[in-house]
């Protein structure tokens, strides 16, 4: 009879702290949904965050593909999670007064954080570090940090491109992000930067190493691939532009021929990028 007192007693816990939990999510969700509002706006008005859609559901599938390890660990309440909650807090008050998008989308994971510290202890949340963290894709950086970021690019990718051009053969002139061609002229805006595919590249990186069965080392070497892999692609996609305009003029540097080409060399990084995991992913810790 005991036993089975102690069993109830268990599970009866274990319905409470899941309603708490429920209760809380609740609350956030409540707290949390201008920031949500705007998170849509911006991934259904921004093309460099139009992957923002996905992030939440990787997330959420990270932790669910740890489940195993987490029912392992002993649950230890740690009291100064609540702190940082609070704090998570006061992030989302502070820049709702400044209308920093940025930092009050941020906030929601330092209370994540500190909320999964105060429920469940250090060692539990530990595990959950990562998949918290992944939520850092899914939110678009400030426009001043994303142009200091971008325009440098704009100008690296134009001057490979350059040489790249010349490398064929083809007559081309650079001044800043501008290529002059015997035909037309084309300019390397931000959308040509590479940072979108840079972005999008570093969180299906972040994702496939989680689920990378290699080593701590492997991990982040395959996490680093997406920035190399990002520029190669970007810079090709740039040369085969350059290459047909001067053939065939402007008009393959603009419409369908233009945003086909995106997609195609997107396919590319993702092979590349997925070799990438086939060769580092395959020994075990």
């Amino acid at each position: 009879m005991n036993g089975v007192n102690a069993e109830n007693a268990k599970g009866m816990l274990a319905d409470q702290g899941a309603m708490r939990l429920g209760l809380i999510l609740l609350a956030l969700g409540g707290l949390y949904y201008p920031v949500f509002l705007e998170l849509l706006r911006d991934w259904a008005g921004n093309d460099n965050y139009s992957h923002g859609y996905f992030i939440p559901l990787i997330s959420g599938y990270m932790i669910f593909s740890a489940r195993g390890e987490l029912q392992k660990e002993t649950v230890a309440p740690w009291n100064w999670g609540l702190l940082l909650f609070l704090a998570g807090l006061g992030l989302l008050a502070a820049a709702k007064v400044a209308s920093l998008n940025f930092a009050q989308a941020f906030s929601l994971l330092v209370v994540l954080w500190g909320l999964s510290l105060y429920l469940w202890g250090p060692r539990y949340a530990a595990r959950i570090f990562v998949p918290i963290a992944y939520l850092l894709f899914m939110i678009p950086l400030p426009g001043i940090l994303w142009n200091k970021i971008a325009f440098p690019m704009q100008l690296f990718s134009s001057a490979v491109t350059e040489q790249l051009v010349r490398l064929f053969g083809v007559s081309i002139l650079r001044e800043g992000n501008v290529l002059s061609l015997a035909q037309t002229t084309l300019e390397v805006v931000d959308a040509c930067s590479g940072l979108r595919s840079l972005t999008t590249m570093c969180a299906l990186s972040a994702a496939l190493a989680w689920f990378c069965r290699g080593a701590l080392w492997r991990r982040w070497l395959l996490f680093l691939a997406a920035f190399p892999i990002a520029i190669l692609i970007n810079v090709i996609r740039l040369t085969a532009t350059a290459l047909l305009a001067s053939r065939y003029g402007e008009e393959v540097a603009q419409g369908f021929l233009h945003e086909f080409s995106g997609i195609l060399v997107f396919v590319l990084g993702l092979v590349l990028l997925w070799g990438a995991y086939v060769l580092l992913g395959d020994e075990r810790k």
